[in-house]
């Protein structure tokens, strides 16, 4: 009998194979996944780059994207870049030449992009969901609200970040499976060392008080809250809350998942640390940012204790990653 997957004290040295992947054959398949996640990134790069070009298209009067600033101009022109890397992890995907990209200079920007993608794939469904059952933000309520975007705005950038996702994953899978694959075949085998079980725990205990304070927040407590974010509640700040505190127990799950072992398949333990640990990640530092850049005034300031959960979601996720890195450091290719 052998052992499909145990993990070693220590890094295996790479097989030749290893080091030298098959070139993928980019099929039909994967060639229109490329086209459409490149498509998907048109609505985006276009509404910011005329954004950065002084036009006020969707930016209704009285929104705060019209005062003057370096934080909004710079914001803008950052996502144009991260949008635009769409479009080269689209041709890294597909291409021959994909295949000798360095690891790292892959694997960092598609986690990144299902950091950033995986809430939005989750929560904007749901406040659509929510709206058309008649839980929606009260029309009068919204309208006596500071104006930021149109809401043609959301819809078509958010259903081009959801296309965008999709494309995404339907490329990285099969790519991954190729150059990778034999890290995740069998079994997660023997669980792993002591210290690396800690980390693991301690990222699963820090994601339910993460998780906790964001349901709090999504079922409408105030505690913690500014009076602006108090005062903006709805079921659509709901559902962004009830995907980040899911997002972070996701990220705690699959780091004791991946320190426990044993018989199960280790594809999904991972599938469920990358994720979670992503979006935990992503977002808390999308979230962190946008806080210290936010408003100044006294009911706008941010308080200690919402910059307290954004670090926890960051050091949640980091703590889950780093056990994620040290299982795959771990398996032996079979």
């Amino acid at each position: 009998m052998t052992t499909r997957a145990v993990h070693t004290t220590r890094s295996p040295r790479p097989t030749h194979e290893e080091t030298q992947p098959r070139t993928p054959r980019a099929g039909a398949g994967r060639t229109t996944l490329a086209v459409v996640a490149m498509a998907a990134t048109l609505p985006y790069l276009t509404l910011k780059t005329a954004w950065l070009a002084g036009s006020r298209i969707g930016i209704p009067d009285g929104s705060v994207l019209l005062e003057p600033g370096l934080f909004i101009t710079a914001a803008n022109a950052v996502t144009v870049l991260m949008d635009a890397a769409v479009i080269v992890l689209a041709l890294v995907l597909t291409r021959p030449w994909g295949m000798r990209a360095p690891s790292w200079l892959l694997t960092v920007p598609v986690f990144v992009a299902t950091g950033l993608l995986t809430p939005i794939v989750l929560g904007f469904p749901g406040q659509l969901l929510l709206r058309a059952l008649g839980a929606g933000p009260d029309a009068v309520e919204q309208a006596t609200r500071t104006p930021f975007l149109d809401p043609w705005v959301f819809h078509v950038v958010y259903t081009g970040f959801i296309v965008q996702a999709i494309a995404l994953a339907g490329l990285f899978v099969p790519y991954a499976r190729e150059r990778w694959g034999r890290r995740w075949q069998g079994v997660l085998g023997e669980g792993l060392p002591s210290p690396t079980g800690v980390v693991a725990g301690s990222a699963a205990a820090l994601s339910v008080v993460v998780a906790l304070t964001h349901f709090y927040w999504a079922f409408g407590g105030t505690a913690g809250h500014n009076a602006s974010q108090i005062a903006q509640y709805s079921s659509d700040t709901a559902v962004g809350s009830a995907v980040h505190g899911i997002c972070a127990l996701t990220a705690g799950a699959g780091a004791v998942l991946l320190a426990k072992g044993g018989a199960r398949r280790a594809w999904w333990p991972l599938a469920v640390a990358w994720t979670g640990s992503a979006a935990t990640l992503c977002w808390g530092m999308w979230l962190m940012v946008a806080a210290t850049g936010g408003g100044t005034g006294p009911d706008e300031r941010t308080t200690t204790a919402t910059y307290l959960i954004y670090a926890g979601q960051m050091i949640t996720a980091l703590l889950a990653a780093s056990v994620m890195g040290r299982f795959l450091a771990g398996r032996r290719p079979v």
